[in-house]
């Protein structure tokens, strides 16, 4: 029963997390953080990073913090919400920066449905290159307009 505990809350962390990256993004990223996000709009630089990557920082210190908490205090469900947050961590870097935004040159030849889909929905996003009016969506759920 314990596993069966332990996936759902790596699951529904894995989904909550799409939710709040769609929240940050619309609310802290396009809001209070934009100075942070805006180098993810409007590259002005020659650095491979972005001050944009700092969000990735902070998600991966709230994982590891949960990690740390099961191994030091043995309280069991900080285990499947930090694997939860990791797991939605790699998927976002692997949809978003290597395969849309080509950070490493890898899945260049995927040409699928979703695949158009999710390149078509990001280019509309990345089209408004201020703080305001950027059509906002979740990385791995993305509207059907755009599956064509």
């Amino acid at each position: 029963m314990d596993v069966l505990y332990w996936i759902a809350i790596f699951i529904a962390t894995f989904c909550i997390m799409e939710f709040n990256a769609w929240w940050m993004h619309k609310y802290v990223m396009h809001g209070f953080l934009w100075n942070l996000h805006e180098d993810h709009h409007h590259k002005q630089h020659d650095s491979w990073f972005e001050k944009n990557d700092f969000f990735f920082v902070f998600y991966a210190a709230i994982s590891i913090g949960l990690k740390l908490v099961h191994s030091f205090y043995d309280i069991w469900w900080t285990l499947p919400l930090s694997a939860g947050i990791l797991a939605y961590g790699i998927a976002y870097f692997i949809v978003h920066d290597v395969f849309i935004h080509q950070r490493f040159k890898w899945l260049r030849k995927a040409n699928n449905k979703y695949a158009k889909g999710l390149r078509r929905a990001h280019k509309m996003h990345h089209k408004h290159l201020g703080k305001e009016d950027g059509e906002n969506f979740g990385m791995l759920v993305v509207p059907f307009k755009y599956f064509k």
